[in-house]
């Protein structure tokens, strides 16, 4: 199961939508040393999780020791907690991540994500910060920081993260809409007019993408 969690702030700005989040890799030499059987448990839990068995998946991650799991073994567990609505238990896990690599910008997004859902910007915003400071091409961190900058008031500073992540991806509607928004806010009618166009446009190549499968 992979997750990308857009922020939707298109009629309210503590409006959520889960589609789904985008596991990236990164090629990146472990921090911590597993036995061949936990490195095997490991595999298998994550193997399980894409297959979206997310009970089986934690009964995997669980026969783990502690001191033996990877970042990315902490971060799926904090996936199929957030999944189950304990986003205390999740934050958790994030920070379980994050204790063992303090780059691991997984981790600081979707904390960002539970942050921002449960009505906290201004803690939102710093952990997104650390997922464009850690890996500035990522689109979708500079989208929620857009947002949560947005439920805020910031207008100027949304408008800057939500060009950024139009221009690193420029065909998911709602980075259009919502940019379009903020530039309305900030009283630019003719550019939210373009680009509240484009986000139609999409919408429409979505639909009739849609319709021919």
């Amino acid at each position: 199961m992979r997750k990308i969690l857009l922020i939707l702030c298109l009629l309210i700005f503590s409006t959520n939508s889960a589609l789904s989040f985008d596991l990236i890799k990164v090629n990146e030499k472990p921090l911590i040393t597993q036995t061949q059987e936990n490195q095997d448990l490991s595999y298998q839990a994550s193997i399980v999780y894409a297959e979206n068995n997310i009970e089986k998946a934690m009964e995997i991650f669980l026969n783990i020791p502690e001191d033996q799991r990877t970042p990315q073994d902490w971060l799926l567990m904090g996936n199929i907690l957030q999944d189950k609505g304990k986003l205390d238990e999740a934050e958790f896990m994030y920070k379980k991540a994050i204790n063992i690599d303090k780059k691991y910008f997984k981790a600081y997004y979707n904390l960002g994500n539970i942050y921002l859902q449960t009505g906290k910007p201004n803690m939102a915003i710093e952990q997104y910060k650390k997922v464009t400071d850690i890996k500035p091409d990522y689109p979708y961190a500079h989208y929620n920081l857009g947002c949560a900058y947005m439920s805020i008031g910031k207008y100027y500073k949304a408008k800057y993260e939500l060009y950024t992540a139009t221009d690193l991806k420029n065909t998911v509607p709602e980075f259009h809409y919502n940019l379009a928004l903020v530039l309305k806010k900030l009283k630019k009618e003719k550019e939210a007019k373009k680009y509240l166009e484009y986000y139609n446009k999409l919408m429409e190549q979505n639909y009739v993408q849609g319709n021919n499968f």
